[in-house]
């Protein structure tokens, strides 16, 4: 019977990347049920169970107060939810006919679970599993998988109704009357050579409705052209972010053909209730003081709960959070220079760490930079930008954000400097990395971005760095991927903290966040790319063979766990009226994340003891990569 079992699980995963020893040791613990049509097999809220079911043959009916939810057939896994988290059962277990599992023991099948195939398998089938109903709260196990971020949707999927198109020389009153009838809050105009322009309620609003321009007037007259526009197989929070960026709250979705397929909006892309980062986006934009810049960012951490409580993934929670402060501060830069003289020279505005990687936390630090592009021996430029970066930082202050305790700011003289002088300074700190702050400067410039002022959207990378290939950079690079590791000492299967103030927690941004940034990093700069981002950088890494393609993407799925983990702690300790930290206590984790979490260390232990090979490697050899 052992072998008849191991053949049949061989064939489905996640048993199918188990080797034949693994496999037979699964085999010879499965035991065999029968459940006649209509048998119960798991009760909804049942306690948790401490085994798992594989449909052998037949199928399995899950329900929700007796509403049948989904039908699993054979080789399908029922049970592993409530095995892996500890929880209740979601859903209740029927036989939909008479069925035949393998009944397997929870302690046999969490190990095979745990490993990266096994991760995979379970975030899928907890994907692919019904939708809870209205106002039922989300599992961990739910959450965790991502099941409901509605970022993850192709925006062609979200697409609810046929675009309003009309002629540039339609009158305005017309196409408002369209847009009436088909409920929608926006017209496309279909321009001249294919282009696509765009006429939304709020142009209506403020243009036509203030009598600037006559409802009779042809729609060209208060139109955008050329709209910004999607593709179809857009991710959701993808655009979402181009909105926030382009301060617009509407897309027309067009594919390949030029045909528009319908106009995606805000609430498209969001709920409701999660509206409030346009909303602080635009309140920042028309902040006529930085008081009232100061008054919209009070709200964002307000924002970011509400994001988290509508399930959007955290990775995507501080890509919303990094692109509303990116909006605050060229506020603040353009209220600083409209109250200066003249400026002698461009400037640019630099988000640096984890705001210029689009990855900021309630924790972050105001990490901040600042460039005049002209000659380093003026004194009247070098006071002037003095003055922008007191007057800013002052401002960015008041907004909440944390000093960074490194002194990165664009008000101290180690991060304000003309271009020519940074040029200087970075060659001076790839040369001697030994210096006094070279590393801490050089990896939060490394991921910076330019958010106002000259060469606004260029990565520091692009601007300041020379794009020649220096391996002196790439191994001070992978020196700064060596810094941060995870600390020593298990205990409830996470890594923690031995001694300190906070022994028995684990830093799950020092001993988790920070060593997959710093590889993202090394990788992405030897792969030459000029992406700032974490996943884009390990995407890179894998694409230039600098990363295997199954480390980069254990890492990529072990920096979405321990963002979420870490947002998910702050947010609690912002609901509970404390101060944002980083210091997580693993018996507040469910069994499923406690696994994974273990995994995730692994991952990023296995790849920095690479990189330390290759470093010892070229001490000894002399050899570049």
């Amino acid at each position: 019977m052992v072998h008849d079992v191991a053949d049949f699980l061989r064939a489905h995963a996640p048993f199918d990347a188990l080797d034949k020893a693994e496999l037979d040791a699964v085999a010879g613990a499965t035991e065999i049920e029968f459940h006649p049509r209509g048998a119960t097999i798991v009760h909804q809220g049942a306690a948790p169970t401490d085994v798992v079911w594989v449909v052998r043959s037949g199928a399995v009916e899950l329900l929700d107060a007796g509403r049948a939810l989904d039908l699993l057939g054979e080789g399908e896994m029922i049970g592993h939810p409530s095995m892996l988290s500890g929880l209740p059962a979601t859903f209740a277990v029927q036989a939909a006919e008479d069925t035949l599992l393998y009944r397997l023991p929870g302690a046999v099948v969490a190990p095979v679970l745990a490993r990266p195939a096994g991760v995979r398998f379970v975030a899928r089938t907890l994907l692919e599993r019904p939708e809870l109903p209205p106002g039922a709260p989300a599992s961990p196990e739910v959450a965790l998988s991502g099941a409901a971020d509605p970022a993850l949707r192709p925006v062609g999927a979200l697409v609810r109704a046929s675009a309003v198109v009309c002629e540039p020389d339609t009158a305005i009153r017309e196409a408002a009357r369209r847009m009436g009838e088909s409920g929608t809050s926006a017209v496309v105009v279909a321009t001249a050579g294919g282009g696509v322009g765009i006429v939304t309620d709020r142009d209506l609003r403020s243009r036509v409705a203030t009598g600037e321009v006559p409802v009779d007037a042809p729609v060209s007259a208060v139109m955008t052209a050329e709209a910004f526009t999607v593709a179809p197989d857009r991710l959701a929070g993808d655009v979402l972010l181009d909105l926030l960026d382009r301060g617009v709250r509407h897309a027309p979705v067009v594919d390949g053909a030029g045909r528009v397929l319908g106009v995606l909006d805000d609430l498209d892309l969001l709920a409701t209730e999660t509206r409030l980062p346009f909303r602080l986006r635009r309140a920042a934009a028309d902040a006529p003081t930085p008081e009232a810049v100061a008054e919209a960012a009070r709200q964002l951490p307000g924002a970011v709960v509400a994001l988290f409580d509508a399930g959007l993934a955290a990775p995507q929670i501080a890509a919303v959070s990094s692109a509303v402060l990116d909006a605050m501060t060229r506020r603040l830069v353009d209220l600083a220079i409209a109250s200066l003289d003249p400026a002698p020279a461009p400037v640019s505005w630099l988000a640096l760490g984890s705001l210029g990687r689009r990855e900021g936390v309630l924790s972050s630090d105001a990490d901040t930079g600042l460039v005049w592009h002209g000659d380093d021996e003026d004194p009247a430029a070098r006071r002037w930008a003095a003055e922008l970066g007191d007057r800013v930082m002052a401002g960015l202050d008041a907004c909440g954000l944390t000093a960074d305790e490194h002194g990165v700011r664009a008000d101290r003289p180690l991060f304000a400097r003309s271009a020519a002088a940074w040029r200087t300074a970075l060659e001076s700190w790839i040369a001697d990395p030994g210096q006094e702050q070279a590393v801490i400067a050089a990896s939060v410039l490394f991921d910076g971005r330019v958010v106002a002022g000259a060469d606004v959207g260029a990565t520091v990378l692009e601007t300041l760095v020379p794009p020649r290939r220096d391996e002196r950079l790439l191994r001070l690079l992978a020196r700064m991927a060596l810094a941060h590791r995870p600390p020593s000492g298990f205990r409830r299967d996470v890594v923690v903290a031995h001694d300190g103030e906070h022994r028995g927690t684990f830093d799950v941004k020092r001993g988790g966040v920070l060593p997959i940034v710093d590889l993202a990093r090394w990788a992405g700069v030897a792969a030459g790319s000029t992406a700032t981002g974490t996943v884009p950088r390990l995407r890179a890494g894998a694409a230039a063979g600098i990363l295997s393609e199954e480390h980069a993407r254990i890492l990529a799925e072990a920096w979405d766990l321990l963002t979420g983990l870490r947002l998910g702690h702050q947010v609690e300790r912002h609901r509970a009226g404390l101060p944002p930290d980083d210091h997580v206590d693993p018996a507040t984790l469910n069994p499923l994340a406690r696994r994974y979490l273990r995994e995730a260390f692994r991952a990023v232990i296995a790849v920095q003891r690479r990189v330390d090979r290759e470093i010892a490697a070229e001490q000894v050899f002399g050899t570049g990569r």
